[in-house]
């Protein structure tokens, strides 16, 4: 297949996007132009969940919150690998098996240290 047939099997693609592209910056200045403007005191305040706001808004967070964070992350890109593993561990062969047993085991050695550093004890 040459590369005119494969530019038309995504034209249609490239049509949707530039659609899309088209009514949303279209929707966007509609709105400037025609949207009500009718600022008042209470539509100007910050909202937090309902309640006024308290304290001041440039709070500094403890490192323990950061660290938990990047802790999620690194376990939740862990599970985002493990599941198309699993679902194919059939096919994959031994190769395969190997490089998650390796993967796996310097996760585990980084919650191992993050436990002995106390990385999950929150004060």
């Amino acid at each position: 297949m040459g590369e005119l047939g494969l530019a038309s099997k995504y034209l249609p693609i490239l049509i949707l996007a530039i659609l899309v592209f088209v009514i949303g910056v279209s929707m966007l200045i509609l709105n400037a132009i025609l949207g009500l403007k009718r600022p008042y005191p209470e539509k100007l305040i910050r909202y937090e969940c309902g309640l006024p706001p308290s304290g001041e808004p440039r709070h500094p967070f403890s490192v323990k919150f950061y660290a938990i964070a990047i802790l999620f992350v690194v376990f939740d890109v862990e599970a985002v690998f493990l599941y198309p593993w699993a679902v194919s561990f059939d096919r994959l062969g031994a190769l395969a098996y190997v490089e998650m047993v390796v993967f796996i085991a310097l996760l585990l050695v980084a919650y191992f240290y993050a436990w002995i550093r106390g990385a999950f004890q929150w004060e």
